[in-house]
């Protein structure tokens, strides 16, 4: 069994799926205000649901980010916590390709550009594309490095436009400038199956770590630091 869970997108979802990706439990409240309220108790009530205990739970995957601070503070602490005193292995999902496998699963976009508001004038931003997972035989977007760039994920100004003309998706497909007949689909909002399912995929292709390794990823480089620690009144 997985234990699954996402803060970033302005939610408290928490889910339990098994090594199929099947869903035993999954439940989702909408936004961000009362999420470090929320999140141990409907982990209780996801584990009373599916039956089982936090022994049962074979690795506790977690959106990693980029995204909001605050929210990617939450579910990577919960989730160090739960594997420390479990002694469960983590696995960190990119925000950036929950929002693609989402965007496949919904609109069957076999490559797209993953775009997340980043505010501050930019986007945290992502390219995807359509393989087979070999140990599942599930589909799954994979990252794609981006031009120019040993990355594959970045963060790009507003109204920037795109290289190819891939679909973009994502709450920052809106802030981007689209090209002749690119299309944009804004609606796109992963919960924690997608983030379970695509963090099973890479359990079950690499492993995972332990939680001093369970860390999250930003993108802007100070941003997550207090004003005081950057130097700022």
């Amino acid at each position: 069994m997985f234990l699954a869970m996402d803060t970033v997108f302005d939610q408290c979802s928490i889910a339990i799926l098994d090594s199929n990706g099947q869903v035993l439990s999954s439940h989702t409240e909408t936004g961000k205000r009362q999420q470090t309220q929320q999140i141990l108790p409907m982990i209780d009530a996801a584990l009373s649901e599916a039956g089982i205990r936090l022994t049962d739970i074979r690795a506790l995957i977690f959106n990693r980010g980029p995204g909001a601070f605050s929210g990617i503070r939450i579910n990577t602490a919960v989730v160090q916590a739960l594997s420390v005193a479990h002694d469960i292995p983590c696995v960190g999902v990119s925000s950036l390709q929950a929002i693609a496998q989402c965007a496949y699963q919904k609109y069957g976009l076999p490559q797209v550009y993953s775009a997340l508001d980043a505010r501050m004038q930019q986007v945290y931003f992502g390219q995807y594309e359509i393989a087979v997972d070999e140990q599942s035989a599930h589909s799954i977007m994979q990252p794609v490095l981006l031009a120019g760039s040993e990355s594959t994920e970045q963060l790009l100004d507003y109204d920037s436009q795109t290289e190819a003309n891939f679909p973009i998706v994502g709450n920052g497909a809106s802030l981007l400038t689209l090209n002749e007949g690119q299309v944009c689909h804004d609606d796109v909002w992963p919960d924690a199956v997608v983030i379970g399912q695509l963090g099973i995929a890479q359990f079950m292709a690499i492993g995972g770590t332990e939680a001093a390794q369970a860390l999250p990823k930003y993108l802007r480089n100070q941003a997550w630091k207090t004003l005081k620690e950057q130097g700022k009144a």
